[in-house]
């Protein structure tokens, strides 16, 4: 990583990874869920709660098996999941992956709601919602195209890249979560279709 340019802190235990997070406000974060003390989704539930860390992007290493434990890391606030055992040069493809994703500057307005890029929040009703990185990617990526079915696989696509394992479900979970941030009402589900976003719900105020 050195050689590529980058400055890698590293933590033997969850503590010192979160006091190295506060100090140092890194952009990528790799966690493994198996640490000492303090384990890696409690980590990233308190990293996801501190100002200088919440839109750090948070990587979890996990076996390809692992269902629950990549469904618990992105509840507690992951970005994405790299497959163990990690090669080199797949971890450095991710990174530069990483520094070259951009989110659009525009802002999207809707009657009520306003989706700001540069916050990575959600404006409603005079309230400042803030999202995920993961969790406002997958809004921006449905409230582009209002009214618009995208399948799980074609948001997995569009969010997490056509080269990263990730379980389908990841979309639901999120997609849950954006729910109860910004109102049920907003994204809708058609069965074996998949999900679009609603500028004006029925039902919500």
């Amino acid at each position: 990583l050195k050689q590529e340019g980058y400055e890698p802190l590293l933590a033997e235990n969850g503590e010192t990874a979160l006091r190295l997070a506060q100090q140092h406000q890194p952009a990528v974060i790799l966690l493994d869920i198996m640490m000492p003390g303090m384990d890696g989704l409690e980590v990233c539930r308190r990293l996801r709660k501190l100002p200088e860390t919440r839109e750090s992007y948070i990587i979890f290493l996990t076996a390809r098996t692992e269902e629950f434990a990549e469904l618990a890391g992105f509840e507690a606030g992951a970005d994405d999941f790299l497959v163990k055992p990690i090669r080199p040069r797949a971890l450095l493809s991710r990174l530069k992956a990483l520094s070259r994703r951009a989110v659009p500057l525009q802002r999207i307005q809707f009657p009520g709601l306003e989706i700001v890029p540069d916050e990575y929040a959600v404006h409603k009703e005079g309230r400042v919602i803030p999202l995920s990185k993961k969790e406002f990617e997958l809004l921006f990526a449905l409230a582009s195209r209002p009214y618009k079915y995208f399948s799980r696989e074609a948001l997995l696509d569009r969010v997490w890249g056509s080269d990263t394992y990730v379980i389908p479900r990841t979309v639901d979970v999120h997609i849950r979560k954006l729910r109860e941030k910004i109102g049920a009402g907003y994204i809708e589900t058609l069965k074996g279709v998949g999900y679009r976003f609603v500028p004006e719900p029925q039902g919500e105020e």
